[in-house]
């Protein structure tokens, strides 16, 4: 494998290079081996072209919306995005009429693409009911939180429910070099070299995240493409000076709360510091609040620990009452 990528030199196109780069096609979709790989029920279903209600749920840059316009596109449907965030009952009712007069004059159906879908309440979730089940609409939503929680469980008995991953590391570099090769709608006309160091810290930097780490190398390449007939090479210390400081994926009421709260008990529970140190700082870190991580670690002291050390109980106690 070389070094350096050598790109030719020319214009940047002004759109995000995250929007330029969206496959559109299943075979340049990359990543989620488990849903779409050989023989897997999903890429069946996407290759047979059968019409699919689904909710597709994971972290944010894992291809959801991609997935949902292939879909469509295999279906031979109309492809209708709707965002719960903007929009509410009243646009539906209008998105289900066009819905309704495509399929009776075009005879075409509609593949409705609901970003967000746990935005919606449960009762407002009820007006996807009858169209999901009368097949007028097929219906994917996507959700950054468990759907367990956040969706009513009429609707969720009507949905296929897959799970999207975080992409590794070495899925985010094949991302990266095919925008960096792209002469057309990626950076090949650029003017840069991008060492393989520089594609890994911007991969290690982007968590997992597609998106993030397209509008990264977007950034650094606005930043330091060279002039008409110029190269500028890329290594990982220029990603380091020129990216923001790496965001956790953590939140306060949600789905990676939780997350994070178990595996820090599990590290407790197993024995491992260095594991519940770094679970612990993370919370930290997320703006977790303290009190929170004191009431957890009392119940662990007395739920856990027990009569094994009865004064692990009075520690974590005399702890959460210094805080």
């Amino acid at each position: 494998m070389p070094e350096q990528l050598p790109l030719s030199v020319g214009r940047m196109p002004s759109a995000p290079l995250a929007d330029r780069m969206r496959p559109r096609a299943l075979h340049e979709f990359i990543g989620q081996g488990h849903l779409l790989g050989p023989d897997k029920p999903l890429r069946v279903a996407i290759e047979r072209g059968y019409t699919l209600s689904c909710l597709l749920w994971g972290p944010p840059g894992t291809g959801k919306t991609t997935l949902a316009r292939i879909v469509a596109q295999a279906t031979k449907t109309e492809f209708v995005p709707f965002s719960a965030v903007l929009g509410g009952v009243r646009e539906l009712r209008a998105i289900i009429g066009e819905a309704r007069e495509r399929r009776d004059r075009a005879r075409r159906g509609t593949t409705l693409f609901v970003d967000e879908i746990h935005r919606f309440n449960k009762s407002q979730q009820d007006a996807f009911l009858p169209h999901v089940e009368s097949g007028l609409i097929s219906l994917i939503g996507a959700t950054t939180e468990n759907p367990s929680f956040e969706l009513n469980a009429a609707l969720l008995s009507r949905l296929h429910v897959y799970i999207l991953t975080p992409l590794t590391e070495e899925e985010l570099i094949v991302i990266l070099r095919r925008a960096l090769e792209d002469p057309s709608r990626g950076l090949g006309q650029a003017g840069l070299r991008v060492t393989e160091d520089a594609l890994r810290a911007i991969a290690v930097q982007s968590d997992g995240d597609a998106r993030r780490a397209l509008n990264l190398l977007d950034s650094i390449a606005a930043a330091k493409s060279g002039d008409a007939g110029a190269t500028t090479t890329v290594d990982a210390g220029t990603v380091r000076q020129l990216a923001a400081e790496k965001t956790l994926r953590y939140d306060r009421a949600s789905e990676e709360h939780f997350n994070t709260v178990s595996a820090l008990i599990k590290s407790l529970r197993g024995s491992d510091p260095d594991a519940a140190i770094y679970w612990l700082a993370r919370m930290v870190e997320g703006g977790e609040d303290p009190r929170f991580i004191c009431r957890r670690l009392v119940i662990f002291a007395s739920e856990d620990v027990g009569n094994a050390d009865p004064r692990a109980l009075q520690v974590a106690v005399a702890a959460s009452h210094a805080v």
